[in-house]
């Protein structure tokens, strides 16, 4: 989780000008640009934008929530609740399985992103680490 925010906080220090990804597509580390991927970085940059506040909102909801809220039903046999628990115990580890997935996916077009763009800002400096005025 914290590597999702981490990256999306240097995508967001670093790229100034997001105008210079419009027409750049993604591609993967020496491989040719995907034929079928239309989207390019500049889209992407705003999807990522647009993704990080979902995600920090739904984390904040629940942690708010109390575990008192979930523990309403109390007149089920004992049997019953430890065959929920376990499916419960489940489900939650799947979830968490694909939750792990979706920011490492993420995480990783979140730097690719960032990495792109800084190579873009390298092609158009006239000389790296000085000032152009």
């Amino acid at each position: 989780m914290e590597q999702y925010f981490s990256a999306t906080q240097k995508m967001e220090r670093e790229v100034m000008f997001p105008s210079l990804l419009r027409g750049v597509f993604p591609q993967q580390e020496g491989a040719a640009p995907a034929a079928e991927s239309r989207t390019d970085l500049y889209e992407r940059y705003q999807l990522l934008k647009a993704i990080k506040p979902m995600v920090e909102k739904g984390l904040a909801s629940v942690a708010d929530q109390s575990p008192s809220d979930a523990d309403t039903d109390v007149d089920t046999s004992s049997d019953s609740n430890e065959a929920e628990d376990a499916q419960l115990e489940e489900r939650l580890s799947h979830h968490l399985n694909g939750l792990q997935q979706v920011l490492t996916h993420l995480t990783r077009d979140t730097n690719a992103l960032t990495r792109r763009y800084s190579q873009i800002l390298e092609q158009i400096s006239p000389s790296e680490g000085q000032p152009s005025w």
